[in-house]
């Protein structure tokens, strides 16, 4: 029996009606044992010519079945709500895990690899806790009434079954190092096929644009039959498990059968003896073939459990210890950056070095600079994606740190250039942060990012689904509805990190007006290359190689001969 520490802990959440399946498999192994007991009795008064107690005894076998399918499927309902149970706690666990991490610890992972470990793996660890686990426990206590029972009759029967027990619930335990090592390998490359087939599947405008279907395709096949060779070898390991199983079960019963009819020929045994040997002998090892059946429909568990267990343990990405309450008394607060410095993991440059310069509260402030030059490493750190190696962050009058992670967040509203729309209707995504909000306050975030006009004209208007990653939108289209979405969040603080690089220059004045409107009275950060978005700012500051360069506003750092001056040149030479 594997049984592994993370797929336990994971059982803990459904303690009880685990137990309460178990104690249902046992009293259906009981019913299997009244049955063989009662058929033994009956052959044995046919042998006798005794037909007197046979309706009896028959009666009493109809209704061992009988309580045996209602107890089977009680057993199941009650098995299959504790590994749902099991499974949808330990999604939730996971995504909370996930969510947390952020993007710096989510670098390195490839999401068709968390999506098997996320579905196909929990999946796994649901038989494996419904109908592995009972069976194992199961099959620790049923074979020795059975065992006891025919050493009472014949007790060299006995000494031939209790060695083929030991050795079918053993013996692969010898393999089981070995079965673990290929499970891994297995699980690997079938995390691997699984990130390969959804990163083809969502680049496959690029892959056919730039005529690499055929090459992708080629290396899908090659990953495949890697994932068919870990199979193979996986199987080989488990047949071998398998095989002296069962050796074990056809061998102790053929022995238990032949020592029973060498005793009935010899007058040893008399005829009730001698059936109770024969059935019972058979029963020893029921609990054993089970967990057999049990165990192949649960292994995939087993195979996860170490991706399951990584994702779980995984680090913050930042520690999440604040207890500061988020309130500004004049609705949004001053954020001020004070000698920040950060480099990022593995890099031997600093991104930002003693940034430091204040939005003041209510306020549109513009981060601007050349590519490279730390803008949205700067929020990031605002967001706590990460925290700085040095300096600090305040939002109003505590530093970011001070507030509880989720807190801070709701309370930044954020626009990226890489928007995410969800398969589900204009409305749904706009409200994700709101879920309250009336139509008429979604109409007017939707007047303000200036797509309003454009849902009207599509087929269902605000109800028209968007498709996945708004397929079914423009590049334009879905930046605007995620700056719709973010103004109908109504934080306090707005972040604009190149949220109209996809709108053309004549509609992103437009855009910028309304924005300034609707944003009145939020403390708003933007980021963007193109100046005609940043030049009605409050205030500008210009990052140039991590740091500052100068800050003022449009006219005055025209007038310097500086970062922002040549910036403003080289778009009017394009």
């Amino acid at each position: 029996m594997m049984l592994h520490p993370e797929l336990l802990r994971a059982a803990r959440t459904a303690r009880r009606p685990l137990l309460r399946a178990t104690a249902l498999l046992g009293a259906v192994a009981v019913t299997h044992l009244v049955q063989a007991v009662l058929l033994a009795l009956a052959l044995a008064g046919i042998a006798r010519g005794e037909a007197g107690a046979l309706p009896g005894l028959l009666a009493g076998v109809l209704a061992a079945v009988l309580l045996r399918a209602a107890l089977a499927r009680w057993q199941r309902a009650v098995a299959v709500d504790a590994g749902a149970a099991v499974r949808t706690g330990l999604r939730d666990e996971l995504l909370l895990r996930l969510g947390r991490g952020g993007p710096r610890n989510r670098a390195g992972e490839r999401a068709g690899a968390v999506r098997a470990t996320l579905v196909d793996g929990v999946e796994g660890v649901d038989a494996y806790v419904s109908r592995y686990l009972p069976q194992a426990l199961v099959t620790c206590v049923l074979p020795l009434p059975p065992l006891i029972a025919v050493a009472l009759v014949e007790p060299r029967a006995a000494a031939a079954l209790a060695p083929a027990l030991v050795l079918a619930l053993f013996a692969p335990r010898w393999w089981d190092r070995l079965l673990a090592r290929r499970g891994r390998q297995h699980w690997g490359a079938y995390e691997a096929l699984s990130a390969d087939y959804l990163e083809a599947l969502q680049g496959m405008p690029d892959l056919r644009a730039a005529g690499a279907v055929g090459r992708v395709r080629a290396r899908l096949d090659a990953h495949s039959a890697e994932l068919h060779r870990a199979t193979v070898a996986k199987l080989r390991v488990s047949l071998v498990d398998t095989g002296i199983t069962d050796l074990a079960v056809q061998g102790g019963t053929l022995a238990a059968v032949l020592l029973a009819c060498a005793s009935a020929a010899s007058g040893e045994t008399a005829a009730t003896g001698t059936y109770l040997l024969l059935l019972l002998a058979s029963e020893c090892f029921r609990p054993v073939r089970d967990l057999s059946r049990a165990w192949h429909s649960g292994y995939l568990g087993v195979s996860a459990a170490d991706g399951i267990a990584a994702l779980r343990t995984a680090p913050d990405a930042v520690p999440d210890e604040g207890s500061v309450e988020a309130r500004w008394a004049d609705g949004a607060p001053e954020v001020r950056f004070e000698n920040v410095g950060f480099t990022h993991p593995g890099g031997t440059r600093p991104a930002l070095a003693e940034v430091s310069f204040t939005a003041p509260a209510g306020r549109t402030t513009a981060i601007v600079g050349p590519s490279g030059a730390g803008k949205s490493t700067l929020l990031g750190l605002l967001l706590r994606h990460a925290d700085p190696d040095s300096g600090r962050i305040t939002l109003g009058a505590a530093e970011t740190t001070a507030y509880p992670l989720g807190e801070l967040r709701r309370r930044i509203a954020v626009v990226s250039q890489d928007t995410y729309l969800f398969h589900d209707s204009v409305a749904a995504n706009l409200r994700l942060g709101r879920p309250g909000a009336s139509d008429a306050e979604l109409r007017e975030a939707a007047r303000a990012a200036g797509v309003h006009e454009e849902i009207l004209t599509m087929p269902q208007g605000y109800d028209t689904v968007v498709g996945e990653r708004g397929s079914a939108l423009s590049g334009g289209q879905r930046q605007r509805l995620a700056l719709a979405r973010a103004l109908l969040a109504d934080a306090p603080v707005l972040v604009l990190d190149e949220a109209t690089s996809a709108v053309d220059e004549r509609r992103e004045a437009g855009i910028v007006d309304e924005l300034v409107r609707a944003a009145r009275g939020r403390t708003c950060l933007v980021v963007a290359h193109r100046l005609a978005a940043v030049r009605h700012a409050d205030r500008i500051v210009v990052l140039d190689g991590g740091r500052v360069e100068s800050v003022g506003d449009h006219a005055a750092l025209l007038a310097r001969d500086g970062v922002y001056a040549r910036l403003a040149e080289a778009v009017r030479a394009a």
